[in-house]
C-alpha cells in the first residue's frame, strides 16, 4: 500500500508540479486546500484535496484541521508549498515527519533578516539594509529610493496570519510611513534593479547536492512580479560556494532556493531563501532533478542524496497564464512612470511567438489536460479581477 504525505497549500504555484513529482515516486498524496478553494491540482489524478479552515482567518483552527488529518490519512510526512504551510508544518513536527524545515531552520526560513545577516557571513553580497521596527526610527542606507518589506514571511497577529506588503519610498518619511503600515519588523534596502535568478539545491550532512539555476526570462507584470517565463542557467562556481557556506552555517537540511537579483554590472545580490518548493518547480523536474521526491525521501531516511545524475540540457520554462497576462499587459501599454521602460509589443509577440531552444509548459501533462486549463483559467481571470 503506498505511503500518504499530506501537502499544501493546494492553491500555491508550486503545487501542481510537486503532487506530480510525488506521485510518480509512488505516493499517495492528499493536498489541503484554503476552504472555499478550488485549485486546480483537483483536476490531477489520484489526488485527494481536503479543505481546512485558512489561516489567514483563524490559524488555530488551521492546525487543529491539519493535526486531524494527519492522523486520519495515517500521514508517513507533511510536505509545505509556500510560506504560511511552511509554519503550520512546523507546529506539526510532534506528531509527523516534516519534509521541510522545522525549529531553528523554519525559523530561518520565515525571518528574512536573518537569512541577511547569514548570506553575509557566507560571502553573498547584500544590499545595505535598516530594520524599522513598528514605533521607531532608523537612519536609512545610503540615498533612496529603497525598498522597503515586511522582514517576516508571514506576520502571526490576533490569531490570524497575514502577509503585509511593502514597497518603493524616495523619501525617510515615505519609508518609515511604508514600514507603519506594515505593523511589523520591515527591511528597507537599497534598491536594486536587475534581472531575478534563483540557485536551487538539496542539502544534507552539511553538504549540497544537485545544485542547479535559473534566470527570469519575463515577469507577469513588466513593472515587478513573479515570473511568467525562465530559462535555466549554468551554476555560477563562486555562488555555488557562498550557497555551500550558507547551508553548512543553517545546519540546513534537504530542498531549497536562494533568490537573486543580478545587477547590469553582473552583481548578484542576496534576496531571500525559500525553505520549501518553489513556483518554477517544472523547470527542474523537466531536467531531471526530483526535488519534491528528494526531500520527501530524505525525510524518510536521512541516509538518502539525490542520485549524481547530470541534469538535462539547460530549456525554457512558460506558464501559459501568466504569460497570457504578461501580453496583455504589454498591449494594454504603459502609464505614468513606466512609460520609459515598458516592454515593446512588437518585440514582446515575437519573443512570445517565436520562443528560442527547447520549452516546457508549466502544469502541463499528457493525459491531464483539464489541470492547464483550469489553472490557466484561474490565473487569468484572478488577475482580470485584480484590475
Amino acid at each position: 500500500m503506498a505511503m500518504t504525505v499530506l501537502v499544501g497549500f493546494a492553491e500555491s504555484l508550486a503545487a501542481i508540479e510537486s503532487v506530480w513529482s510525488l506521485r510518480d515516486a509512488g505516493f499517495r498524496v492528499v493536498a489541503f486546500t484554503r476552504e472555499g478553494r478550488r485549485p486546480a491540482v483537483a483536476a490531477a489524478k489520484g489526488v485527494r484535496v481536503v479543505e481546512v479552515p485558512s489561516p489567514e482567518r483563524d490559524l488555530t483552527a488551521s492546525l487543529a484541521a491539519l493535526r486531524a488529518l494527519v492522523a486520519e490519512e495515517k500521514a508517513v510526512a507533511a510536505m509545505p508549498f509556500d510560506d504560511a504551510a511552511l509554519l503550520l508544518t512546523d507546529r506539526l513536527a510532534d506528531i509527523v515527519k516534516v519534509a521541510g524545515p522545522t525549529g531553528a531552520n523554519a525559523a530561518l526560513a520565515l525571518d528574512k533578516s536573518e537569512q541577511l545577516e547569514l548570506a553575509a557571513k557566507a560571502g553573498f553580497a547584500v544590499p545595505d539594509t535598516a530594520i524599522i521596527r513598528p514605533g521607531e526610527k532608523a537612519e536609512l542606507p545610503g540615498a533612496g529610493p529603497w525598498m522597503v518589506k515586511c522582514a517576516e514571511a508571514e506576520v502571526e497577529r490576533d490569531g490570524k496570519l497575514t502577509r503585509p506588503s511593502g514597497g518603493i519610498a524616495r523619501t525617510s518619511s515615505e519609508a518609515h510611513e511604508i514600514a507603519a503600515e506594515i505593523g511589523a519588523p520591515a527591511l528597507v534596502q537599497r534598491l536594486v534593479d536587475g534581472v531575478g535568478e534563483g540557485i536551487f539545491g538539496y542539502a544534507a550532512g552539511g553538504q549540497v547536492f544537485a545544485l542547479s539555476a535559473h534566470r527570469r526570462v519575463r515577469m507577469m507584470n513588466p513593472r515587478g512580479s513573479g515570473s511568467s517565463a525562465c530559462r535555466s542557467i549554468d551554476v555560477d562556481p563562486q555562488l555555488a560556494a557562498a550557497v555551500a557556506h550558507f547551508c553548512e552555517l543553517a545546519g540546513w537540511n534537504g530542498i531549497f532556493m536562494i533568490e537573486l537579483l543580478v545587477d547590469d554590472a553582473g552583481n548578484a545580490w542576496f534576496m531571500e531563501l525559500n525553505g520549501r518548493t518553489w513556483g518554477s518547480m517544472a523547470l527542474a523536474r523537466a531536467r531531471g532533478l526530483a526535488y519534491p521526491e528528494w526531500a520527501l525521501r530524505g525525510t524518510l531516511d536521512p541516509e538518502f542524496r539525490p542520485p549524481a545524475t547530470p541534469p538535462a540540457p539547460h530549456l525554457l520554462s512558460r506558464h501559459l497564464g501568466r504569460e497570457i497576462v504578461h501580453l496583455l499587459a504589454v498591449m494594454r501599454g504603459a502609464r505614468g512612470a513606466d512609460a520609459g521602460r515598458w516592454p515593446s509589443r512588437g518585440a514582446t509577440l515575437a519573443a512570445m511567438l517565436r520562443p528560442a531552444g527547447r520549452t516546457r509548459w508549466y502544469n502541463a501533462r499528457r493525459g491531464e489536460s483539464a489541470v492547464l486549463a483550469r489553472d490557466t483559467w484561474q490565473t487569468v481571470a484572478g488577475q482580470l479581477r485584480r484590475r
